[in-house]
């Protein structure tokens, strides 16, 4: 692979190339998926009032809103002969993640808790956005596809062994999974241990198995930020305007918030506003004054003027995501309370009901884990893009399913609709982007992209609780309905997604 440009031509790579280039994804996933599986679990033992839980949330999609870009911005003016360009972001993300999940379930009290989730989910996003980059700086575009499908394979299977594990302890190892309240149980404890030795080995494995290509001069130098600042077709002045008048949208909304004494976590939407508002003004400013040109000018230029594909494909992932934070957030209390009849963290039923829910969470990562494999020949088959819409109004079925449900077994049916939205919402999404991005700032853009996973996550933290405890009386079980509706609406969204390969130097 020495001396080979990732803008150039570049060859396709064996199978097994792909599967060493994916494989950190393995222990990435087992970092998340032991978040998403159990953090309400440990937030509410630990004491949360289960109507703030998606506001404790806040913390994974705050740091990726932040962290992404940074690292994708980074990483695409990064090259090391030995380390190369993606791989030392894979390897200090790895690092910090691991502490972090040691740390976790011996949180003695909940503020801990809520900062191990702030730290834990930044170094996750440390390693994860440079992954995706990774798939488009290696691979043809007539591999990608099977590139990001090889990551969810891996997703699949490491979300699968990781939400298990809670369960393979309590029932097949005789660990405890009660404890007195205020401590977390055991079988929660050995299983982040486990999880932080499969991140750390996972990711290291890429790192030490896969060479990356050496970028072109060009990649790391100022003349991709001299090409940036000729393409800009907005005037500093219309920067600074859009900031006003997103400054004035969230004063206004934070007046009326205030006078009818709402909710305080509305304000969190406010403050995402206000955050793009500042973000525009200030780059208008310091362009107005002829600064040199920085990350963060970049950064808000790019998000101005996002290729056509990933503008469309945005409205999907918005929605996408809202319904999978809504899942991953309320499941075990609407599992609990609605078929287990129980919401005290210290009965035998609620643990049960609990352990029941990561047993659903790696049922899912299992489904998705095979269909991933099979989502490449039904993509060529029928269009990503159908292939899309069909695998999120399953989910979002899926999801509408649980109000209906009595039997927990049944609930095995309904999580297999939501795995094969998750496998595609992995890879469908990114092989679609990745034709329409300049190659040499596909980690900038991908990091870009990520903004339409984190804003409607912080969203749904703002909202979400709003809602359900104003409109549906407390019951958790709407907050899975609405998740569904949401999938579903991404599905049909697919259909007006231009996935025609698009010439991007």
């Amino acid at each position: 692979m020495k001396g080979v440009s990732i803008t150039s031509k570049k060859p396709k790579l064996s199978f097994w190339q792909i599967w060493n280039m994916s494989f950190g994804f393995l222990g990435i996933q087992f970092g998340f998926a032991l978040q998403n599986a159990n953090t309400s679990r440990i937030f509410e033992t630990l004491g949360a009032d289960t109507e703030n839980l998606a506001f404790y949330w806040l913390a994974a999609p705050v740091t990726g809103l932040v962290v992404q870009p940074i690292i994708g911005y980074y990483s695409d003016r990064t090259w090391h002969p030995t380390w190369g360009r993606r791989r030392p972001y894979f390897t200090i993300g790895a690092l910090l993640a691991t502490a972090a999940l040691c740390i976790m379930p011996n949180s003695p009290a909940l503020w801990v808790a809520i900062g191990t989730l702030w730290i834990m989910d930044g170094s996750i996003n440390i390693s994860m956005e440079p992954f995706r980059a990774f798939v488009g700086d290696m691979l043809p575009d007539e591999q990608r596809t099977q590139g990001f499908a090889m990551q969810s394979f891996f997703i699949g299977i490491g979300a699968v062994v990781a939400s298990i594990l809670p369960w393979v302890f309590s029932h097949w190892l005789g660990v405890s999974n009660q404890a007195e309240e205020g401590q977390i149980p055991d079988s929660v404890k050995w299983s982040f241990y486990i999880g932080a030795f499969a991140f750390i080995s996972a990711v290291m494995w890429t790192v030490f198995t896969t060479k990356e290509y050496p970028p072109e001069d060009a990649n790391t130098t100022d003349q991709v930020d001299a090409e940036l600042i000729n393409n800009n077709t907005t005037a500093p002045a219309n920067y600074v305007k859009i900031g006003l008048s997103l400054l004035f949208i969230t004063i206004a909304l934070c007046s009326w918030f205030y006078m009818a004494n709402l909710n305080p976590q509305l304000y969190v939407l406010c403050g995402v506003i206000g955050f793009f508002a500042i973000a525009y003004v200030v780059a208008g400013l310091l362009m107005i004054n002829n600064s040199p040109t920085n990350g963060f000018i970049q950064i808000v230029q790019d998000f101005q003027h996002m290729p056509k594909t990933m503008v469309q494909l945005a409205y999907v992932q918005f929605f996408s995501w809202f319904g999978l934070f809504t899942m991953w957030i309320y499941t075990n209390s609407a599992v609990t309370s609605h078929i287990f009849n129980s919401s005290d963290p210290t009965s035998a039923a609620y643990n049960e009901g609990a352990d029941w829910v990561s047993f659903l969470f790696s049922w899912y990562n299992g489904v998705a884990a095979i269909l991933a494999l099979i989502i490449p020949y039904i993509s060529k088959a029928l269009s990503r893009r159908h292939t899309h819409l069909i695998a999120l109004c399953c989910g979002g079925l899926g999801l509408i399913s649980f109000y209906f449900t009595t039997n927990h077994y049944m609930l095995l049916v309904s999580m297999a609709g939501v795995g094969f939205a998750w496998a595609s919402i992995l890879s469908v999404p990114y092989s679609m982007l990745s034709s329409s991005l300049p190659a040499k700032k596909m980690g900038y853009y991908m990091g870009i992209f990520n903004f339409f996973i984190v804003i409607p996550q912080i969203i749904a933290a703002s909202l979400l609780g709003f809602l359900i405890t104003t409109f549906f009386d407390s019951e958790f079980i709407f907050a899975l309905i609405l998740g569904g509706c949401s999938l579903i609406l991404a599905g049909v969204l697919c259909l007006f997604v231009n996935e025609e390969k698009q010439n991007i130097p």
